[in-house]
């Protein structure tokens, strides 16, 4: 699974002109699953996300949560995170996971993650979607499964 994390001070995505998920303070995480992904890749990424310490203290290190700034997640579904542009210059999708495999996934991560007791936004898997947001910091963060 492939993960986009970047910290937002707002965050929200629209379909068809109507806000679907919006947040304040937290994560815009764009996620992606290919066909060899399984449960344990998501609960990799829900740990890793959910205690990662992004957010300044009072000494204005890095060195604080999502749960602890009371933060939210704002989950969008983007298979073009599995874009291969390694031959002419139209990207190649073939290494994003087949859509009932991948939605199974996506959803069962933005689960696992509202598990942790965090409040979880989501977009809709496979619609078309705009996304608006504001990276504080900037802060993006990549996370890769088969990179662990």
């Amino acid at each position: 699974m492939r993960v986009l994390l970047q910290r937002v001070s707002r965050a929200s995505v629209a379909i068809d002109g109507q806000i679907h998920g919006a947040i304040n303070q937290g994560f815009l995480l764009l996620v992606a699953a290919e066909d060899s992904d399984t449960s344990e890749q998501v609960d990799y990424l829900v740990h890793k996300i959910s205690k990662l310490r992004v957010f300044q203290d009072d000494a204005d290190k890095m060195n604080l949560s999502l749960a602890d700034v009371h933060g939210s997640v704002l989950s969008v579904s983007q298979f073009t995170l599995y874009a291969n542009t390694k031959k002419g210059n139209r990207p190649s999708f073939v290494a994003a996971g087949e859509p009932t495999h991948a939605k199974a996934l996506y959803e069962e991560f933005n689960e696992k993650l509202a598990a942790t007791g965090l409040t979880v936004a989501t977009g809709v898997f496979g619609a078309d979607m705009q996304v608006d947001l504001i990276n504080d910091g900037p802060v993006t963060i990549w996370f890769d499964t088969d990179a662990k």
